[in-house]
């Protein structure tokens, strides 16, 4: 798994470092097809702080969905776990705002509610399911307080 992150982490740093230079007001820049945000861990094996571009949807005022699909993939992504095992060390960047945040995962029908709402915006991540065997997570952000 280390030969991945060698090759991942330099992309994502790159991401990152694009979406903060589009980022020029507190407007949520698009990436690909959908509203892009940064979300930022800290690992959860290696203490270190590590950002994700992610599709961030917006939730109603101060709330945001992210999905841990991994595109479909058999297992969740690094930072799903990192949440998970550092659930106060959690910052999400939306445009040119950065706060603090904290993740609820959704289940059941409000898992699935979500998710609908998500793929009206990307479709993609409607097929991302039928891809594995794993429930994907959907978590829902909030300013943590």
């Amino acid at each position: 798994m280390a030969w991945l992150n060698r090759l991942v982490l330099p992309i994502m740093r790159l991401q990152a470092s694009s979406y903060r230079r589009r980022s020029r007001s507190q407007e949520q820049p698009r990436m690909m097809d959908f509203p892009g945000v940064l979300l930022t861990t800290v690992g959860a094996r290696s203490g270190k702080t590590r950002t994700s571009p992610l599709g961030g949807f917006p939730d109603g005022p101060d709330a945001w969905l992210v999905v841990a699909s991994a595109g479909g993939g058999a297992q969740h992504p690094g930072w799903f776990f990192n949440l998970a095992r550092n659930p106060d060390q959690v910052w999400l960047e939306v445009g040119k705002r950065r706060l603090r945040v904290r993740g609820e995962l959704l289940r059941g029908e409000r898992r699935e509610q979500a998710l609908a709402r998500i793929a009206a915006i990307s479709p993609r991540y409607a097929g991302y399911q039928s891809k594995t065997d794993r429930e994907i997570p959907i978590v829902r952000l909030t300013p943590a307080a």
